[in-house]
């Protein structure tokens, strides 16, 4: 239940001369305890590690990519899948009429104050279907967006917001079927993880990378806020190990 490139990316780093796991808020005690607690659960030497990417937000997404087209190939190989990072969603078929609008407020500045470009958004991670047996039909060529992944390092209020939006907006402007808008993230605080793992449906669902090592972490380290808050996400199915997603793609 934990990410393949998990050990790969979640380590120690010197953060104002003390050594501190690389996915906590080091103004906030229990993130540093549960963030330490994952690592250990991992296996991680508490050292620092030069082997760590200076970047592990860019690293997760394109891990995450390189991964996910290994495991659905694998799991559905009759469709052929399409994933990449950072794509316009209006090269996808539910969104190719928004290459027309975009022209068009452009042209026109009085649109552009009204209705804003806020549309035009390039996912962390987009997966899509070029050829399956539903398409042959199709008159548009373009690829069929399956599902969005924004892949967010740690979960900050500002995070939230911006993922929210940018799900909403896809919700709202796709001419068809909705993608599986998810969310993918090593924050360490399950109250943090509450925050965009509840709500009213512009996320389908929120994965961690290193869901057993957390789990562990809170039972034995955390305070009664935060396993209230675990239980209640993992209850409710909206926090779910990242070695269900693929599988979730390729039978959805």
């Amino acid at each position: 239940m934990t990410a393949p490139f998990a050990n790969a990316l979640l380590g120690w780093k010197t953060s104002k001369g003390r050594l501190v796991p690389n996915t906590a808020d080091t103004a906030s005690s229990m993130s540093m305890r549960l963030a330490a607690a994952v690592l250990e659960n991992l296996g991680v030497e508490a050292a620092e590690s030069p082997l760590l990417p200076k970047d592990p937000g860019s690293a997760l997404e394109q891990m995450t990519r390189k991964d996910l087209q290994q495991e659905l190939l694998e799991l559905a190989p009759e469709r052929a899948w399409d994933v990449h990072c950072g794509v316009l969603i209006s090269r996808f078929q539910q969104y190719r009429h928004l290459d027309a609008l975009d022209q068009l407020v452009r042209n026109q500045p009085a649109l552009r104050v009204t209705i804003g470009t806020d549309y035009m958004i390039k996912p962390d991670v987009t997966v899509g279907i070029s050829r399956h047996r539903l398409m042959d039909r199709a008159a548009d060529p373009a690829p069929f967006l399956h599902a969005v992944i924004s892949c967010k390092w740690t979960i900050r209020s500002d995070r939230v917001q911006n993922i929210r939006h940018e799900f909403g907006q896809m919700i709202r402007h796709r001419r068809g079927r909705q993608p599986h808008l998810v969310t993918l993230t090593a924050e360490p605080l399950p109250t943090r993880l509450a925050s965009i793992a509840r709500g009213t449906g512009e996320v389908d669902a929120t994965y961690h990378v290193a869901f057993d090592a957390l789990a562990e972490a809170v039972r034995s380290a955390g305070n009664q806020e935060q396993r209230n808050a675990w239980n209640e996400c993992v209850a409710q199915g909206r926090l779910k190990p990242y070695d269900e997603l693929a599988p979730t793609l390729a039978a959805w």
